[in-house]
């Protein structure tokens, strides 16, 4: 709801604690007039909001505070005001809340209206999450020093217009311009819920206005200094230009003049623009804590690389826009000058000498590419510190000016008026600028053109200096323009009077009648014509001589202009320049006393300068040497960049807990103690503190959990809940999930649950449901019981499972089991269900994301779509990766090669007991779940003569079918041809690098691991034999490892870079040489013009087809300086690992990475790299370890593109579900938003819907119809979404269908209306309705509400019958309405239709002969006079919608801990066990195989071994693995559906026990599932039975390979250990333990107790 006009309150921010740890935000917006609540999940911390009346949208913030707090403040813990919302983070351990607490009104009003903010005091919130997910100490280290980043004073916005761009912007306040954004990453979690203007744009930098001129003027000068975000970073790590062509300290300074009429109608304005940074080259400078200066360097490789691109961006954002006062007939083009002022010092000796050398020759080198034909660039020198020294600082001050007169005057700048009415706009003659942030419009009259650049080596004290003085200038003239006359009446001593009325008669700049202004068809320069005398001036025609003040001296200047205004306008510099000082060096603004220069107290201040520039030196220093690196790592983090780096482990999307409230359990959970509906409480964070205790003969629990939305089942979290005896916890449990109840799959069987502490959070990550037959035949099965302790997959998972991947999922069970059943009451915690859930609310409103996977999913759009995003950002990887591999799944439609379900075929419920019947069995429907994914790359099928998979639709047709398996067989027959031709070489096995090629083949044909092993087995090959982890020593693994993860940091490093330089640039990337230079199967060298031929013969191609690549061209070496084929040319990639440390080390701060393996690049390593650095370096210049690690990293890179693929398809298979497989952004699918709701609102009467999806679902599969769209969209959609004249509709042999609706709260439901189906009912197929409604799923307990017969209806709504006539005959659809006697509470309703028996003859007022209509689909030719008997036969039963209707109950307030049964149990379970744990004395250990086998010798009177105690590693899993994929055109966006590789394919530990008992015999004690918990959590697993041992063996397997070690706290540069990580080791880690009892141990027990 926007606020109306004339809204006068301001934006309003509250942050609530409640005593639960749960946090809300409470947003009451300025530019609205109702209340959000942001819900901030204790768990993950994702953000929640879902736009529910009453439930997170309110009409006043008093009345969201009171939902929240349930009127009563002593559930409040904590209340924060504040005044805007900058930003939020969730961080794995933590989740980081930004918001301004105190503001100042900096800019009051702008013209056009609009405040400008400056944060005065801000707060970083610290929001404790329960989070398992392990961090180490380095992630948390740095997550603390992000939240004391101190931004006060130094950053500001605008809540209502767009200040990044300068005034007047045309773009409106929420579309900014992303250089000066500064909080994008930080504000991402609010855009993702759909609230972007909950978060401001926040600008860093100074925004800051005075008045000047009489009393009441109104006489404004307002400074703005917007500071680039493309280059941050402190003052010795963001020098030069970096990997983004932008500079270090940036900014983009405004002056902006305007005169605040009275009346208000108009405001006459003016806006100049100039720029500041350091020098656009590659430059750095070594600082030592010693040394008086820094040593100067400049890049010996490519120094100007980016230095065009620099300009380019500054000539697209200052070049004149076209109007119809500039914009003359001229048959060229003007030129856009680009002044760079350059205030260096230039005498011999000086250090600065080689920056000034180099910016003119890199100038030169500019124009030497002719990338720029419209700029004008030019260079002025101008040794500031010099001609300070030699001629003092007022001729100076005189010199600059002399330099800065002929391109300021050419450059000018914007003048224009703002008009209150558009009306007035019509009539304006120049450029007209207006959007929705203003109700009026601005009308320009002239334009800027081009821009002045100040520099000197750091963009600080001489620049803000030489700034002011060339902007003084320009604001003399402004004043004037606008009629405000600075100048000093020296005969009467009056000052000058605003004449802006006389001045301006004819508009501000305007011409005397008879005048006409021109540009210049060359220079672009005005000039003026006389057409009353036919003369032409260079002058303005006015009698004033504009820019007069030019000639001046600075005596002449001081005494003939008014001083005030001057020194105002020196304020807002002093006060700019401190702050961008403050910025870069940590301290204030050096030699600034030359600004009070006009004031009468500038010599006191003079004096006390020189003092003030000693100190502030000193603290530049020690700043730069010890603060600057962590400053650097702050800004970072902020902006979202070096995530990868800083917070490895972090994830972008956090996963959704989506068991909580609205979710619910389905079945009741017994209870020692009987207590109505109390089990909801154990989906309720605010009850996790709650034990629920189960009876003792309860020896197994089930629990059923209803999601609050559908979703992919990632995590099941659980909160560990037991009295004093630990033991009364589940030991294991089974997990299956489902859309409905009557298609549950297992997913996880006998999971262990260690025994723990009351409170310990066990996450238990799962894969999705995996075909057994995959399980059986990659060997991955048997790996816990394999003996090959030393093989280790480092590289890569070669036999990774593909879990089945649906986001439908609706509906968990879980199965727990005690360790010992009947021993002690089984109790239970909060449980957990964590998953990714697609964007539901905004694909039916086709808004948001839901805009883009309706356009990815579209059936005709799947190829624009993929073709839009490679040429929307080209980046050094797509090249080399088949583009096929991504759009085969869009080609196809986007599904996937599915198998059918089977038939669900029980005889008897196993939930209820109640017998299924007939209509409840559902017949095969299409799959929404991905269980095969198979991308295939174009070449490689042209390759092998293979085909691209003809398009399925969603009821395969045994043709079809068969279809799909000839596809797989072809795709497993070409890739065993190429293993054929590899194996055919010299005739022997394949060595490494054939196998890693073998892999990529089998990767771009779409191959799963599986299948590859089906494929090798049938020809009677092992597998194993192809397996690259296992061709290679473990030495040599080791050192591959490392440069391979090095490899995916730079490479990642670069996209952030390529990312980051497209902004206000359009960048193309013609590079033939991709990051990794991969060629297909078959490529070789093209022999005699290369000159280093790496391989004249290689296998030969399979197929005759030509390569489409051309490898014909040649390329020049950086290294040796020969000739080199594309073939023999190393990637990309491999330039950046063997460069030079000097030359990297200035493009930023440190590569280093978590983990031992990632950790040898030094402090001075690049964060910054161009990808194309060194430029092409052939492959015999490369050791041949690089050359493996690019292929590693590719392989990498293809292996995550597939479960990307199968995640994406994924989703578009649950979107073809949901709204059909033909949905498009254009088709008629989606009706008027707004006439949808209104049709709604009358339908519903004041009452509300609760039956929509994806809150409310169907519990049971429903029998549907061939070619009948889905249940879910035709009968629970909201209301406008779906085809007008499409229905729901059984098959005609169903005579009954019963729909078991799960609502999305808990209501009290009024009554069901029946939406009518476009073809309305007949004599035939009118239905008998039942309704009965339920809190469980027991229909044996479940309330009969009432029975209706449409028949006898249809005679009082006539309407109803037969077909729909027309679309919009009425404002509300044909519909019935089923009220109830009395609002019943419930959670479930179930709908009964049922059609009468064959030859069933209703009576009815008026017979309508319905099957003359030809809209009747089931309306069969028939003679007129055939019964109605033969008609019934073909009728079934129909439905448009269903829509269930009542209020919501708000809150499910049940204090179940103060409940006196549940206190009783307590006090019970707080009796302490029997017996404890007692640790078992170890002879001696050893480790073997990388620390990861763990060999404990023990006496042989050492006691029975019960168990063993190990506590948790301290590792962490990193987001990035591999460089980037060459489909990624975001940062953070990059995934369609926001699933990461960590959740599609899980890391998994499993603790494998054996021991060896008298005499000499092997034992295997058992493998456990470790669970993931906080690093160093104590867990203690029982063994089977205890056992009497000699030697106890603990191996550590799974996926060990994919977690790293914390992040160091100082890189070393020599570290090249082993890539495991060192926090995998079992040392000291496992502790071995028996049970006693306490009081027959005596003292040994509290000494022994473990």
């Amino acid at each position: 709801m926007e606020s109306p006009d004339g809204a006068s309150r301001e934006t309003s921010v509250l942050i609530i604690v409640l005593e639960s740890s749960e946090v809300y935000i409470i947003v009451s917006l300025s530019t609205r007039s109702d209340t959000q609540v942001i819900n901030i999940d204790p768990t993950t911390g994702s953000l929640s909001y879902i736009g529910k009346l009453g439930h997170d949208l309110f009409n006043s913030e008093e009345e969201a505070l009171n939902y929240i707090t349930d009127c009563s403040g002593f559930l409040c813990k904590n209340t924060i005001y504040a005044r805007a919302l900058l930003g939020y983070a969730a961080l794995g351990s933590f989740g980081l809340l930004l918001v301004a607490t105190r503001l100042t009104r900096t800019i009051s009003l702008l013209p056009g209206g609009g405040c400008v903010y400056t944060i005065t005091e801000s707060k970083w919130i610290k929001i404790q999450l329960q989070n398992p997910q392990s961090q180490g100490k380095g992630e948390l280290k740095n997550i603390q020093e992000l939240a004391e980043l101190d931004i006060d004073g130094k950053h500001y916005y605008c809540e209502t217009r767009d200040i990044t761009r300068p005034f007047p912007s045309a773009m409106t306040s929420h579309d900014p311009d992303d250089e000066f954004v500064w909080n994008s990453w930080f504000s991402k979690p609010f855009r993702d819920i759909g609230l972007p203007k909950h978060c401001i744009v926040l600008l860093q930098g100074f925004a800051e206005c005075r008045s000047f001129g009489s009393s009441g003027s109104g006489n404004i000068v307002a400074l703005f200094a917007r500071r680039s975000r493309l280059h941050p970073g402190t003052r010795y790590l963001a020098r030069g230009l970096n990997a983004c062509s932008s500079t270090g300290n940036e900014v983009e300074c405004e002056q902006l003049v305007w005169v605040a009429q009275k009346g208000g109608e108009s405001f006459p304005f003016s806006s100049y623009v100039w720029r500041r940074g350091t020098i656009p080259i590659w430059w750095g400078a070594d600082l030592k804590f010693t040394s008086a200066e820094a040593e100067i360097y400049v890049s010996s490789q490519e120094p100007y690389k980016g230095s065009a691109l620099y300009y380019q961006r500054l000539s697209r954002r200052y070049k004149a826009q076209r109007s119809d006062l500039t914009a003359v007939k001229e048959k060229k083009a003007p030129l856009i000058p680009i002044i760079c002022v350059n205030l260096l010092r230039n005498q011999e000796g000086k250090s600065e000498t080689i920056l000034v050398e180099h910016f003119k020759e890199s100038i030169k080198y500019v124009k030497s590419t002719g990338k720029l034909p419209y700029t004008w660039i030019q260079l002025i020198n101008y040794d500031w510190h010099a001609t300070v020294k030699l001629k003092g600082e007022q001729q100076t001050i005189d010199g600059l000016w002399r330099l800065l007169k002929a391109p300021t005057v050419s450059i000018g700048f914007s003048e224009g008026i703002y008009y209150l009415s558009k009306q007035k706009l019509k009539e304006c003659r120049g450029l007209v600028v207006s959007n929705s942030d203003c109700d009026g419009g601005f009308c320009l009259n002239s334009l800027q053109n081009g821009v002045i650049r100040f520099n000197c080596a750091d963009s600080l004290d001489r620049t803000n200096a030489a700034s002011f003085f060339g902007s003084l200038q320009v604001f003399v003239e402004q004043c004037k323009r606008l009629g405000v006359f600075l100048d000093r009446d020296t005969l009467s001593g009056f000052t000058s009077v605003n004449r802006f009325g006389e001045y301006s008669k004819y508009g501000v700049g305007s011409l005397p009648p008879g005048w006409e202004e021109r540009k210049d068809a060359v220079t672009g320069k005005p000039f003026y014509i006389d057409h009353n005398t036919r003369t032409t001036t260079w002058e303005h025609p006015f009698q004033d001589k504009p820019w007069k003040r030019f000639d001046m001296s600075f005596d002449q200047f001081k005494s003939s202009t008014l001083l005030t205004p001057i020194n105002h306008l020196a304020d807002l510099f002093l006060l700019a320049g401190d702050i961008h000082a403050t910025l870069y060096t940590g301290s204030k603004a050096m030699h600034s006393q030359i600004l009070s220069i006009f004031n009468e107290d500038g010599g006191k201040f003079s004096k006390f300068s020189a003092a003030q520039n000693v100190k502030i030196t000193l603290q530049r220093r020690y700043q730069n040497v010890i603060v600057d690196s962590s400053r650097q790592k702050q800004l970072e983090m902020f902006l979202g960049i070096r995530l990868f780096k800083h917070l490895p482990s972090v994830p972008v999307h956090p996963l959704k807990v989506l068991s909580r409230p609205s979710g619910c359990f389905l079945k009741p959970i017994p209870s020692l103690k009987p207590i109505e509906s109390g089990s909801s409480c154990l989906l309720s964070f605010r009850k996790k503190d709650l034990i629920w205790v189960c009876p003792p003969a309860a020896d197994v629990v089930e629990l059923f959990i209803y999601l609050a939305e559908p979703c992919h089942v990632c995590q099941l979290l659980l909160t560990v809940s037991h009295g004093a005896d630990d033991s009364s916890y589940p030991a294991t449990v089974d997990i299956r999930t489902g859309c409905n109840l009557d298609r549950l799959k297992l997913v996880l069987e006998g999971a262990c649950i260690p025994q723990c502490s009351s409170g310990t959070n066990l996450l238990i990550p799962l894969t999705g449901r995996i075909d057994p037959e995959d399980l059986a035949v990659t060997g991955n099965s048997a790996r816990l019981h394999a003996q090959e302790n030393s093989y280790l997959p480092m590289l890569y998972d070669f036999e990774e499972l593909e879990g089945e991947l649906n986001f439908l999922t609706r509906i968990v069970a879980l199965t727990f089991y005690p360790s010992v059943p009947g021993r002690t009451p089984l109790t239970l915690g909060e449980i957990e269900v964590l998953g990714v859930s697609l964007p539901w609310r905004d694909i039916f409103s086709k808004s948001g994301l839901g805009a883009k996977f309706i356009k990815f999913s579209g059936p005709k759009e799947h190829d624009s779509f993929v073709t839009s995003q490679h040429e929307s950002f080209s980046n050094p990887f797509y090249n080399s990766l088949p583009k096929n591999n991504t759009a085969i799944s869009l080609a196809n439609g986007g599904l996937s090669k599915l198998s059918l379900p089977n038939i669900a075929n029980h005889a008897v419920d196993l939930l209820t007991g109640d017998p299924i019947l007939s209509h409840s069995i559902s017949l095969p429907e299409f799959s929404n779940t991905t269980e095969q994914t198979n991308t295939q790359s174009g070449n490689l099928l042209d390759f092998f003569h293979g085909s691209t998979p003809d398009q399925y639709s969603s009821a395969d047709t045994p043709t079809e079918s068969q279809d799909r398996f000839n596809n797989n067989r072809r795709d497993t027959t070409s890739y065993i041809n190429i293993f054929n031709s590899f194996a055919s070489i010299k005739g022997r096995a394949l060595d490494f690098l054939q196998a890693l090629k073998l892999e990529i083949a089998r990767l771009q044909l779409g191959i799963s691991a599986a299948e590859r092993d089906r494929a090798l087995l049938a020809i009677s090959i092992d597998p194993a034999m192809i397996d690259p982890n296992r061709l290679i020593d473990e030495l040599y693994m080791s050192k591959l490892c490392n440069y391979a993860d090095c490899l995916a940091i730079l490479g990642q490093t670069t996209f952030e870079d390529k990312i980051n330089a497209s902004i206000g640039l359009e960048i193309e990337d013609n590079n033939e040489i991709d990051f990794w230079n991969i060629g297909e199967v078959g490529d070789t060298c093209i022999g005699t013009n290369c000159e280093v031929r790496m391989e004249n013969q290689t296998l030969e191609k399979v197929s005759s087809t030509v390569s489409s690549k051309n490898l014909s061209r040649l390329f020049v070496c950086a290294e040796c300086e020969r000739k080199v084929c594309k073939f023999c040319c190393a990637g990309r990639g491999a330039s950046l690992l063997i460069s030079t440390y000097k030359d990297l080390k200035i493009y930023g701060s440190s590569l280093g990475q978590s983990g031992s393996s990632l950790s040898w690049q030094s402090e001075g390593a690049s964060t910054q790299l161009s990808s194309s650095l060194g430029g092409v370096i052939c492959k015999s210049c490369c050791d041949e370890v690089i050359l493996a690690a690019l292929y590693v990293d590719y392989l990498r890179v293809l292996a995550g593109l597939r479960r990307r693929t199968r995640a994406d398809d994924a989703a578009v298979n649950a979107l073809s579900h949901v709204l059909g497989p033909e949905v498009s952004m254009t088709s008629d699918f989606w009706q008027d938003k707004e006439f949808s709701k209104k049709q709604l609102k009358k339908l519903l009467d004041g009452e509300e819907s609760l039956a929509e999806f994806p809150y409310a679902d169907l519990l049971y599969t429903v029998e549907t119809a061939v070619g009948s769209p889905q249940p879910l969209i035709s009968l629970l959609a909201p209301l406008g979404v779906g085809e007008q004249s499409s229905y729901w509709r059984a098959p005609q042999s169903s005579r009954t269908v019963e729909f078991s609706i799960v609502l999305g709260s808990l209501s009290d439901v009024s009554g069901v209306i029946l939406v009518v189906s476009s073809c309305g009912y007949s004599t035939s197929d009118c239905p008998t309705v039942q309704i009965w409604a339920s809190n469980k799923i027991h229909k044996d307990e479940r309330s009969y509400m009432g029975k209706w017969d449409v028949h006898s209806l249809i005679s009082s709504f006539p309407d109803v019958y037969g077909p729909e006539k027309s679309q919009r005959d009425s404002n509300i659809p044909r519909h019935l309405k089923f009220l109830f006697r009395n609002p019943v509470r419930c959670r479930i309703i179930w709908i009964e239709l049922s059609l009468a028996k064959s030859g069933f003859s209703a009576n009815m007022k008026e017979d309508f002969d319905l099957f003359s209509f030809d809209e009747n689909p089931f309306a069969t030719s028939r003679p007129n006079n055939s019964s109605v008997g033969t008609v019934a036969s073909d009728a079934c039963i129909h439905a448009k919608r269903l829509i269930v209707f009542g209020s919501s109950v708000k809150r499910e307030n049940q204090d179940i801990s103060q409940n006196s049964d549940l206190m009783k149990m307590k006090i019970s379970l707080d009796n302490f066990p029997q017996l404890g744990r007692f640790r078992v004395p170890i002879e001696s250990e050893r480790l073997t195989y990388n620390d990861l086998v763990l060999e404990l010798y023990l006496s042989p009177a050492a006691p029975a071994l019960a168990g063993f105690r190990l506590d948790a590693f301290s590792v962490i899993r990193p987001r990035i693995a591999h460089s980037p994929f060459s489909s990624d055109v975001d940062m953070w966006d990059s995934s369609l559906t926001g699933l990461e590789d960590r959740h599609v394919n899980p890391a998994i530990l499993y603790m494998q026990v054996s021991a060896i008992q008298e005499p000499r015999n092997y034992v295997n004690v058992g493998e456990y599932r470790l669970p993931e918990v906080k690093g160093g959590t104590p867990i203690y697993f029982d063994f089977p039975r205890q056992i009497q041992a000699c030697r106890i063996t603990f191996r550590l397997l799974g996926d060990v390979a994919a977690f790293r070690d914390d992040i160091p706290d100082q890189d070393d540069p020599n570290q090249k250990g082993s890539p495991l990580a060192s926090g995998l080791s079992l040392s000291n880690r496992i502790k071995l333990y028996y049970y006693a009892d306490p009081y027959e141990l005596g003292k040994l027990a509290s000494l022994s107790a473990v």
